[in-house]
Order: structure tokens, then C-alpha cells, then sequence
């Protein structure tokens, strides 16, 4: 159908200018990490009629529809932050929704919580959550973090069960950091150092984690959306 109506369809993603999934959010993130979080090309999150996705404004049984909204410029292009994970000072990784950093075993995992060079908290409980503005409606949000508006640049840290009580203290709440801040985690070699990293629907491997640093990147993608959608309308329709 793509071809009907103009466009050129190829067998390799780094030739395309349109990349589109088909599914729902959960896709939509595995299709922007396997073809490396491009910031020269536009995304597109096709779904199912009926299906509430926050990615997804388009839907598979209204080809003719979403073919029109794209030739006549009925869509809108945004950006999306991405967050930069780096551990231990190897080679980086993004996330366009979360990192969540867990303990892996049944014990309490104690990590130094820096923003910037300031010593902020010594985090005990189960982990955190480090989520963008468009991840704030996922994992972020099921364990009361705020949802925050796409057009902040700026990432939200929600705790996991944090422990506390007169001897052990953490914020005990979510805060948010502007784009130009650096969290740091460091983690206490108390023999539970080895935890679950989560970047958006994938965990990564670890051994022996001593420091994991967070911030948004400069990098970001692009993906469209119809001009009658905005993100609080797919809010609403999502959760209310």
C-alpha cells in the first residue's frame, strides 16, 4: 500500500526515512532500539482501532486515513529526549521510556544517590525508576509517579520500596530533574551488587556494578502524530 501512494519501500532501515511499527507501545520501543535510536529519520506507531497507545496515533484499519493525514500534512512532528545510561564508564546506552535499576536477589539494595557532585540520599530499598517525560505514563506511573508533560525536558526519579524509618532515610517521594543535571548511583558492594538494569523492555546483564550514571541525552528521535491528538487527549482516553 506504500507503494501506491508514492512511497519507496526498503530492506534496510539505515535507508529509510519512515520507520514504522506495528503493534503497540511495547513495539514501538523494540523498533526504535533496534534500529539505534535514529534522529534522521521519523518514527511511526501504527495499532490496532480501539487500542490506546501513547506512541501509536495511527491505526492499521485506517490505512487510507493515516496515508492522507501524511501527504496532507495533517500531522505534526515532535522530539522526544532520550536518556543516556552509562556503567561503570563502558560504552553508553538509551532508553526513550525508563531505566529501572532493581536489586536481583531478596535482599535490601543500597546505592549513594548523587545529583551532580552533591551527595543527595543514601537510597535502600528495592531501586529506582529514571524515566522521561513520555515514560512517566509507564512503569514510572505505576508507582504513583507523576506524569509529566512531553514539552519538559527533564527526567522523573521514583523509588522502588525505599526503606524508611528512624535509622535509614531517603526523599520518600519523586523529583524531577532539568536537562542539564547528572544523576549518579553508586552502588554499595555489600555482595548484592549485581542488579537487574532495565532499559525500557529489556534487561541488561551486569556483574560487579560499581557506578551508573544517568542523564538525558542530546540525542532524540522524532516521531509524528496527528494535529488532533495531543499527549494529555491520549492521557485522558488511557486512564480516565
Amino acid at each position: 500500500m506504500a507503494e501506491e501512494h508514492g512511497f519507496t519501500v526498503v530492506n534496510q532501515h539505515s535507508d529509510a526515512n519512515i520507520i514504522a511499527s506495528i503493534g503497540g507501545d511495547g513495539t514501538f520501543l523494540q523498533a526504535v532500539r533496534k534500529t539505534n535510536f535514529r534522529d534522521d529519520c521519523l518514527y511511526v506507531g501504527i495499532t490496532k482501532k480501539g487500542k490506546a497507545h501513547l506512541y501509536c496515533d495511527f491505526h492499521s484499519d485506517e490505512r487510507e486515513k493515516m496515508v492522507d493525514a501524511m501527504t496532507f500534512e495533517q500531522i505534526e512532528v515532535r522530539k522526544y529526549p532520550l536518556i543516556e545510561v552509562t556503567v561503570d564508564q563502558a560504552s553508553p546506552f538509551h532508553c526513550l521510556n525508563e531505566v529501572s535499576i532493581r536489586s536481583s536477589i531478596i535482599k535490601t539494595f543500597v546505592m549513594d544517590v548523587l545529583i551532580d557532585d552533591l551527595h543527595f540520599e543514601t537510597f535502600r530499598g528495592d531501586g529506582m525508576i529514571i524515566s522521561t517525560p513520555t515514560g512517566s505514563t509507564a512503569y514510572n506511573k505505576s508507582v504513583a509517579g507523576a506524569v509529566v508533560d512531553p514539552l519538559l525536558p527533564c527526567m522523573q526519579v521514583s523509588e522502588l520500596a525505599s526503606l524508611n524509618n528512624n535509622t535509614y532515610r531517603t526523599l520518600g517521594s519523586p523529583f524531577v530533574l532539568s536537562s542539564d543535571r547528572k544523576l549518579t548511583l553508586r552502588v554499595v558492594q555489600d555482595g548484592n551488587e549485581h542488579p537487574i538494569i532495565g532499559l525500557d523492555n529489556e534487561a541488561l546483564s551486569t556483574r560487579n556494578v560499581k557506578t551508573i550514571e544517568i542523564k538525558l541525552s542530546n540525542k532524540k528521535i522524532k516521531t509524528v502524530k496527528l494535529k488532533d491528538n495531543s499527549f494529555w487527549e491520549k492521557v485522558k482516553r488511557t486512564f480516565l
